[in-house]
């Protein structure tokens, strides 16, 4: 039942281990709950810890699996205070604003991308190999934390 997010957690290099039990499918959603809540009715919303879902067949992640993913050894760079700005504003990275990589910084890997304080802010894919440039775009921005507020700006 939980391939789609093992599958996901891979793209980054991660080795994350869930022990089945806890996550809970609903349509398609994916909650990762307490024991407390074993008994919950059929027609819920939410429940625990929202970890994703699945859109036109592609996982999309939640922030919480994100921060999870973090927590292992998985491809991610760190970047500077204006570069976490820009990024959480929508903004793609550029190796100026880069401080450290952790993993791999191979063109068309994906990273997570992280605060100086290693705050997961979202993730993206690399466009160059990170080794080979000193300047320029280097990470595309796929998901950020600003996605929430912009998105509530929208409607």
């Amino acid at each position: 039942m939980i391939e789609e997010i093992y599958d996901f957690t891979k793209l980054f290099g991660a080795n994350l281990s869930l022990d089945e039990d806890p996550v809970l499918k609903k349509r398609d959603r994916y909650f990762f709950i307490d024991n407390a809540l074993e008994k919950l009715p059929g027609n819920f919303v939410y429940a625990g810890v929202f970890l994703g879902k699945t859109v036109k067949s592609k996982f999309s992640p939640g922030f919480e699996l994100l921060r999870m993913i973090a927590g292992t050894e998985a491809n991610r760079v760190v970047v500077d205070g204006r570069t976490e700005w820009l990024f959480v504003c929508g903004r793609d990275i550029f190796k100026q604003g880069i401080i450290r990589i952790l993993g791999s910084g191979r063109k068309g890997d994906h990273v997570l991308v992280m605060n100086d304080h290693l705050e997961c802010l979202g993730y993206g894919i690399i466009v160059v190999d990170l080794d080979k440039v000193q300047r320029g775009l280097a990470v595309q921005n796929i998901l950020d934390v600003g996605d929430f507020l912009r998105r509530e700006e929208e409607e």
